[in-house]
C-alpha cells in the first residue's frame, strides 16, 4: 500500500508508540518508562516543535498509548469517532508547511503543542487517510502465537501477517517446518 509521506511515517511512529506498551508485549514489559526511551523512539521518529525531554512528557506520551492502541481493536467504522476525538482534544487545525527534507505536508497542531498533543493529531490524521483510502483492513496484529504486537501491512498485496518487532515472521516459519519434518518423521 502506498500512502504518501507523512502519513506513512506517522503510521510507523504510531506503530512504535503502541508497541511499547505492555499490553503489546508478550513479557508484559513497558518499553517506554524513562526518558532516555523517549529519546531513543524520538531519535527513530523525529518531530518537529519543542520537545521538553522531561518527566511530564514521558508521561504524557505514555498515557497516549492506550488511546492510540485503541484503534487497532475496532474496524473502519468504529475507528470515525476515536480519530475524530483525537483531533478535537487536540485542538486539529491543519495547515501546509515545509521543513527540513520533507516537500509540503500537513501538521494540524501548532510546534508549541505538547508533543503528546503533536503525535496523537499527526497518528489520528494518518488514520483518516486509511479510513478515507477504504484500506483499514490493514490495521492488524500480529498473527505469531505468542506475539501481541500491532502493526500496519504495508505490502503491497495486503498478505504481511507477521510485526517487525519479534522477528515472529521467521520465528512462525520455524515453527510450522519443525512440525513439518516432525510429521514427516513420525509417518
Amino acid at each position: 500500500m502506498v500512502f504518501i509521506h507523512d502519513t506513512r511515517s506517522a503510521l510507523l511512529a504510531t506503530v512504535d508508540l503502541v508497541n511499547t506498551h505492555p499490553s503489546t508485549s508478550s513479557e508484559g514489559e513497558d518499553a517506554l518508562t524513562t526518558v532516555a526511551d523517549l529519546d531513543e523512539f524520538l531519535r527513530v521518529h523525529p518531530y518537529t516543535g519543542g520537545i521538553r525531554h522531561d518527566e511530564a512528557e514521558l508521561a504524557e506520551m505514555r498515557d497516549i498509548r492506550g488511546r492510540l492502541r485503541a484503534l487497532w481493536d475496532v474496524d473502519r467504522d468504529g475507528a470515525v469517532p476515536l480519530v475524530n476525538a483525537m483531533l478535537d482534544d487536540g485542538g486539529a487545525l491543519p495547515r501546509l508547511v515545509i521543513h527540513d527534507d520533507y516537500d509540503w505536508h500537513v501538521h494540524a497542531t501548532s510546534d508549541e503543542a505538547p508533543l503528546a498533543t503533536r503525535i496523537l493529531v499527526e497518528a489520528a490524521m494518518a488514520f483518516v487517510d486509511v479510513v478515507r483510502s477504504d484500506e483499514y483492513a490493514r490495521v492488524r496484529l500480529c498473527d505469531a502465537d505468542d506475539c501481541r504486537s500491532v502493526y500496519i501491512d504495508m505490502s503491497r498485496n495486503g498478505s504481511k501477517r507477521y510485526c517487525d518487532t519479534g522477528n515472529c515472521g521467521n520465528r512462525m516459519n520455524v515453527i510450522a517446518y519443525r512440525k513439518r519434518q516432525a510429521d514427516r518423521e513420525s509417518a
